[in-house]
């Protein structure tokens, strides 16, 4: 194949999003939320820190939002599995809007509160978790069956997007007109993306649903456990976050290892530029159907190149083994999302949904207490290296421990040709064209 041949087969599939007007509108949607929560992000412990001159105060924050975070998750799995999905959409966007207005309104105070802060993210965070698991069961009612792998890649993109410039966009505000713009910002952006979801078309349930409940909830987590393939995903998605994520070791790295605190920034972003361009580029997908076998030599890879970084003689190559993990990082999690949408039943997909809220929310405030553990036992170098390397051990493990996950085929998986065949029936491998 010939050199404008190849990129062509690398280039992003654009299809679904050519499809499908609701795809667009969601897509575009999500992308606007994630920057105004990005932006919100720096500003909220930046303030905290001013108010308080505390790092305590700043780490405490995360602890207040956890629970909340956790069980909101869960209920709102079980939500979107029952009321309609669009509405959910709509409705948390809206209470993001207030809550987030609350926090512009405090910040322009002469004299902010602070206890709004610790009163109000809780909050803030339960209406983005109830939001997520509908806004993920809703996802693969938008294009069809076949278009999912591009889909979670387009959508992976645009949340890959808003990551790396809301952070950006935050701090140069925050430093210029301080928090309470940013504040502003976010609502004004958290307003345009409820009044896009607003405007999707009607995603009805297409079958019975369950009223939210303890007992509804624990059918979806007996239904995960009862299938080795999800249970695998779930055990990599763990085991990347909690033994390898070196994010709150980058500022000892910048300052002790490599005397370029000035440059903290690039540390935090480069996985994400890694991440972008592997979303850019991954029109190969639509050719894989060996999902487990990808996921797991992806976030093998992650871990190689994470311990590849905590080893780096400079500065640059570190950046570099850092972008190649998020490169990796990201097929893997696109490979993931393909394998839930396109297997799990439309009337368990929420609370699926909700139950993966689990990993990537645990997983990161585990990884902090981890690696800043390790890294006063043996060093930052060796305890990031060492997390990359356990990360691997961990992900080879669960793929030997899980073979149905290893083996996982998109050709002859029951659960996914019964699902797609559910679609058909419906209808809903037609033109989604609005």
């Amino acid at each position: 194949m010939s050199g404008p041949g190849v990129l062509r087969g690398l280039r992003v599939d654009l299809s679904p999003a050519r499809e499908s007007r609701d795809f667009r509108l969601m897509v575009l949607a999500g992308t606007v939320f994630t920057l105004g929560q990005a932006i919100s992000y720096v500003a909220i412990p930046w303030q905290i820190y001013t108010l308080t001159g505390s790092n305590t105060m700043v780490g405490l924050i995360g602890v207040v939002e956890l629970v909340p975070l956790l069980v909101a998750g869960l209920w709102g799995g079980a939500l979107a599995d029952h009321v309609d999905r669009k509405k959910m959409l709509v409705g948390t966007g809206a209470a993001q809007v207030a809550l987030t207005a609350l926090l512009a309104l405090n910040a322009f105070r002469d004299e902010p509160h602070i206890w709004v802060l610790f009163v109000v993210a809780p909050f803030l965070v339960s209406a983005g978790a109830l939001q997520r698991p509908s806004k993920e069961a809703l996802l693969p009612r938008t294009v069809r069956h076949d278009q999912l792998p591009a889909a979670n890649a387009l959508n992976a993109l645009g949340w890959q997007t808003g990551s790396l410039l809301g952070p950006t966009i935050g701090g140069l505000i925050v430093a210029s007109a301080g928090a309470g713009w940013c504040f502003a910002v976010d609502v004004v952006g958290i307003t345009v993306a409820v009044l896009l979801y607003a405007r999707m078309s009607a995603f009805p349930h297409r079958e019975q649903t369950t009223p939210p409940s303890l007992r509804g909830i624990a059918e979806g987590v007996r239904y995960a456990i009862s299938r080795k393939d999800l249970l695998g995903t779930y055990f990599v998605d763990v085991a990347v976050m909690f033994l390898a994520m070196p994010i709150v070791l980058f500022p000892a790295l910048a300052e002790t290892i490599f005397a370029r605190p000035h440059l903290l920034g690039l540390l935090y972003t480069s996985e994400t530029v890694g991440a972008l361009v592997a979303s850019a580029l991954s029109g190969w997908h639509r050719r894989i159907h060996s999902y487990g076998r990808v996921i797991v030599i992806a976030a093998c890879g992650y871990g190689v190149f994470i311990a590849v970084a905590g080893q780096a003689p400079s500065f640059w190559l570190c950046c570099l083994a850092l972008a190649l993990a998020g490169a990796a990082d990201m097929t893997s999690a696109v490979f993931r999302m393909t394998l839930w949408n396109q297997s799990i039943p439309e009337n368990l997909r929420g609370r699926l949904a909700g139950i993966e809220m689990l990993s990537y929310s645990v997983g990161p405030l585990g990884a902090q207490i981890r690696a800043g553990y390790t890294a006063d036992t043996w060093g930052v170098r060796r305890a990031i290296s060492f997390g990359g390397v356990a990360s691997v051990v961990g992900v080879v493990l669960a793929a030997a421990a899980l073979q149905d996950f290893w083996r996982y085929d998109a050709r002859t998986d029951e659960h996914l040709l019964a699902e797609r065949d559910r679609r058909a029936a419906h209808g809903e491998n037609l033109d989604l064209e609005g």
